[in-house]
């Protein structure tokens, strides 16, 4: 959600010169990748903490 939220606010900032928009927009986009990523790995550490639960 925020990618998207942020891609728009880009967008509009260019489109109307607004700078800070602009660049809140960037920031939007890369708080969302960092939390998908994180997301990511958090289920990925959770998967292999459950393997090792299920092999004893």
């Amino acid at each position: 959600m925020d990618k998207a939220k942020g891609r728009l606010k880009e967008i509009t900032g260019k489109i109307t010169g607004h700078e800070r928009l602009e660049a809140e927009g960037k920031t939007d986009q890369m708080r969302g990748k960092i939390r998908r990523t994180v997301t990511n790995a958090r289920h990925r550490a959770e998967g292999i903490r459950d393997s090792f639960r299920h092999d004893r």
